[in-house]
């Protein structure tokens, strides 16, 4: 994450962890840790998943994409229903390639990042992606 252009670690959803990138007025996440919460539970425990990540996704397509991989253990919960973010335990990122999870999080960041970073970042990578409706 900290690989991406203006970039911090900081603090949502009261203090949880999560990486943000600058946006005006206020800088906006795009992957964070998630509390334990009754509403994400282990099916394999019956616990509450102590291990989860949030990764925010381009759109509800993406999100499908992601989700109904059966190779990749991206999930999703009701709690999320309505919200492009998929979940992944931080245990099982090492599932995912090195590359897929980079395209990944490099999805997210643009989903939130501004217009102007986002076309930039794009800029330099000519050929793998499409510059950003202004």
């Amino acid at each position: 994450c900290r690989a991406l252009p203006e970039v911090t670690l900081g603090a949502s959803w009261g203090d949880l962890p999560t990486y943000l990138v600058a946006n005006k007025p206020k800088p906006r996440g795009f992957v964070l840790f998630r509390a334990p919460r009754h509403d994400a539970i282990d099916p394999a425990t019956g616990e509450e998943f102590q291990d989860l990540l949030v990764i925010r996704v381009p759109g509800p397509a993406e999100k499908a994409a992601l989700v109904e991989d059966a190779d990749l253990p991206f999930f999703t919960i009701e709690h999320f229903r309505n919200y492009n973010a998929v979940l992944i335990q931080q245990s099982r990122l090492g599932e995912v390639s090195v590359g897929e999870l980079t395209e990944i999080v490099a999805d997210a960041w643009l989903t939130v990042a501004p217009k102007r970073l986002a076309n930039a970042f794009l800029a330099r990578d000519v050929g793998t992606r499409t510059k950003l409706d202004p």
